[in-house]
């Protein structure tokens, strides 16, 4: 028997530093099993599913992304909807914003623009208070080369050494919009050290981990761990350089998703 669905687009935002990701996953608290419960208590059923147009890793924040909700047999109420919604979900979730459809975003297949931000300082240890924002590398950066190294990513580059544990059929050339290294006045906080320092990369596609890849790479430039000429070849998928310093998630965060 055909069952009426029913299309909304949520934009939503979320501090990740509890939470073990987006996917929904076995006795583990995620993003999408705290909405999921929400909704079900909002609403008073369970006839309904969550697709997101991407997944984060555990710890990762996201200040603006999508989530395609298909639910079932009967519509929401949209005028009390948003405020229910919003109410019982836990601080560190917020609905943004939610638009009917008239049929399936396919959001996960949808052409979309993704920037991530990456929040660091170094040197000496910051107030404990930074930690589910920011990342404090404990030696000295070469800011002025990591900034170069940032630059070097924009383009098109094959980034298969980049690409955690990648098939030889995963599809790894990429181009980055935009790739570059800032002082941090993107988020502040009285809290914050008085310099630190925001990674930005713009792209329409990320590999699982990729970001936290580029930016260990920036790290092992910026400490000399890794010169400027090795960093470049890093950049040449077909010539295997292998990456082991994946950064820490708690410092990453999904700034943007712009649908195309």
């Amino acid at each position: 028997m055909f069952r009426k669905e029913f299309y909304y687009l949520l934009k939503i935002q979320y501090l990740g530093f509890r939470y073990h990701g987006w996917q929904k996953q076995p006795d583990l608290l995620t993003v999408e099993r705290m909405m999921q419960r929400t909704l079900k208590y909002v609403l008073g059923r369970n006839n309904f599913k969550f697709i997101a147009a991407g997944r984060t890793d555990s710890k990762v924040s996201v200040n603006e992304t999508y989530v395609e909700l298909i639910l079932r047999e009967e519509a929401l109420t949209l005028e009390t909807f948003f405020e229910d919604f919003n109410n019982n979900l836990p601080q560190d979730i917020r609905l943004l914003q939610v638009t009917p459809k008239k049929e399936l975003t396919h959001i996960i297949q949808a052409p979309k623009l993704k920037e991530y931000v990456y929040l660091f300082s170094f040197g000496s240890k910051n107030h404990p208070f930074c930690a589910p924002f920011m990342i404090n590398y404990k030696d000295d950066l070469d800011i002025e080369l990591m900034q170069k190294g940032a630059e070097l990513m924009s383009g098109t580059h094959d980034y298969r050494n980049y690409a955690y544990k990648a098939s030889p059929e995963t599809q790894t050339v990429m181009h980055i919009e935009k790739s570059l290294i800032e002082v941090n006045d993107l988020y502040t906080a009285n809290f914050f050290p008085e310099t630190s320092y925001v990674f930005r990369v713009v792209g329409a596609g990320f590999k699982r981990h990729q970001v936290r890849l580029m930016m260990g790479a920036l790290f092992d430039l910026g400490s000399s761990q890794m010169s400027l000429e090795d960093f470049e070849k890093s950049l040449d998928g077909s010539t295997p350089y292998p990456l082991t310093h994946i950064a820490q998630a708690s410092g990453l965060m999904l700034q943007s998703v712009k649908l195309e």
